[in-house]
């Protein structure tokens, strides 16, 4: 009796083992936000950059095209002390007729499991957060004051970034990547429906995508607010979508 106890005792044991190292050895495997935001000076990416903006009238919405180029300059300590990589941005017209112009600079913050990003209006957002596996979801943007009465960025509050598509192929101007990550951050039309005019409506749609070993391949931001008292979009409506073209 007590041999047959043993003998249960350790199969069962041995049952307990050989889970916890499956489920080690899965965690050790997951891939890291390093692999898909990789950092180094001089590294430089190239877009085509859709600017969404006000028709001058404000009853509409228009889109202006450009080449943006983002440049990796040099490394610095931000406020706490943590390395952070200088990230300048320039755009042409889409022809590159003309001279680059700068237009922003911006951080990129490699933090203990995951990329921070602080962009040219010092908001400071969590671009990518461990664990790398579909479903996995997390506040992005619980750095922004988006409760104060007075806060022109409420429309970024209560977002949860969740990882869609890990490993999936990618299809960007510059041809098909094969792996990539997407990051859904935000999908809400409020109230729900089709746009009338005679509603009030605001729509905030955001989402990114990023290559193993090249960084952010693809961007698309949408936040417009309509106001049928004013017959017109708040001044703050605006979107942005990149599309990578090449980087080096």
């Amino acid at each position: 009796m007590i041999r047959h106890l043993i003998i249960s005792f350790c199969f069962i044991a041995g049952i307990f083992l050989f889970t916890g190292c499956a489920k080690q050895t899965t965690k050790l495997n997951l891939p890291l936000p390093s692999d898909y935001y990789p950092l180094e000076t001089g590294h430089v990416f190239t877009y085509r950059l859709d600017s969404t903006v006000i028709f001058y009238t404000g009853t509409s919405l228009t889109v202006h095209s450009y080449l943006a180029k983002d440049s990796i300059a040099d490394t610095i300590r931000d406020n706490q002390n943590r390395l952070s990589y200088r990230v300048y941005r320039f755009i042409t017209d889409t022809l590159a007729v003309n001279e680059w112009q700068p237009i922003a600079t911006y951080y990129i913050t490699p933090i203990n499991h995951g990329i921070e990003v602080m962009d040219e209006n010092n908001l400071r957002f969590i671009k990518l957060k461990e664990p790398i596996q579909n479903d996995f979801s997390w506040p992005g943007n619980s750095y922004i004051d988006t409760k104060s009465a007075g806060s022109p960025y409420q429309y970024l509050d209560g977002w949860n970034y969740t990882y869609q598509n890990a490993g999936q192929p990618f299809t960007v101007l510059n041809g098909v990547l094969n792996n990539t990550i997407t990051v859904l951050q935000q999908d809400e039309t409020s109230p729900p429906g089709d746009f009338d005019p005679n509603n009030y409506q605001q729509r905030n749609y955001s989402v990114e995508v990023y290559a193993q070993g090249i960084g952010l391949v693809y961007k698309e931001f949408l936040h417009w607010t309509w106001q049928p008292t004013s017959g017109g979009y708040e001044p703050d409506s605006y979107g942005i979508k990149l599309n990578l073209i090449d980087y080096h």
